[in-house]
C-alpha cells in the first residue's frame, strides 16, 4: 500500500504541475478541474469512511469548482495524508470490515484495504481521463505511469543515474 499511494502523490503532482503550466485559458482546464474535483471528493469520503468519521459530502461532484491551485494544493496535502496513514496500520486492520453510508444514503461495507485499492484505481482512471482531454486537444499529457514513477524514486537500483 506504501508504494502504491507513494505513486499516486508523484503521479497527481506530475498531473497537477504540468496543468498549472497549461494555465487557465487552456481549453482542458475546466474539465480537468472538474474530474480532480471529483476524484478528490471520494478521496476525502474515503478517508472519512477509514477513520469513522462523517465526511459532511452529500455528491461526489461540488456545485461550486475550486481554483486549479486551490484543488492542487488540497490534493498534494490529502496525498501527503494518505501517505501517513498507510505507514500506520498492519494487516490485521486492512481487513478490517468497516460500515458506513454512501452519498447516496445506500448502505455499505468495504474493508479498509478495499477502500485503499478504490481510492487507487479510481484515482487512476480520472488521471487518464485528463490524460485522454490533453492528447484529444494536441497536448503533452503529464508521463505518470508507474514504471517512469519507479524508475525516477529509485533510480539507482533500477540502472538509472539519480535526477
Amino acid at each position: 500500500m506504501q508504494y502504491l499511494f507513494r505513486y499516486k502523490a508523484w503521479a497527481n503532482d506530475e498531473l497537477l504541475t504540468a496543468l498549472a503550466r497549461l494555465g487557465v485559458e487552456s481549453p482542458v482546464t475546466k474539465l480537468t478541474i472538474k474530474a480532480l474535483s471529483h476524484t478528490h471528493v471520494v478521496d476525502q469520503i474515503f478517508a472519512a469512511h477509514l477513520r469513522g468519521r462523517n465526511h459532511g459530502f452529500t455528491s461526489a461532484n461540488l456545485s461550486q469548482l475550486p481554483a486549479l491551485e486551490v484543488l492542487s494544493a488540497d490534493i498534494r496535502a490529502s496525498d501527503r495524508e494518505y501517505v501517513d496513514y498507510v505507514s500506520t496500520i498492519d494487516r490485521d486492520q486492512l481487513l478490517t470490515q468497516i460500515d458506513f453510508t454512501f452519498t447516496d444514503g445506500a448502505p455499505g461495507r468495504m474493508s479498509r484495504e478495499e477502500m485503499l485499492m478504490h481510492v487507487i484505481t479510481h484515482g487512476i482512471g480520472h488521471r487518464g481521463q485528463v490524460s485522454a482531454l490533453m492528447l484529444l486537444n494536441s497536448l503533452t499529457p503529464a508521463n505518470d505511469g508507474f514504471t517512469t514513477y519507479l524508475h525516477k524514486a529509485e533510480a539507482l537500483t533500477r540502472r538509472r543515474t539519480a535526477a
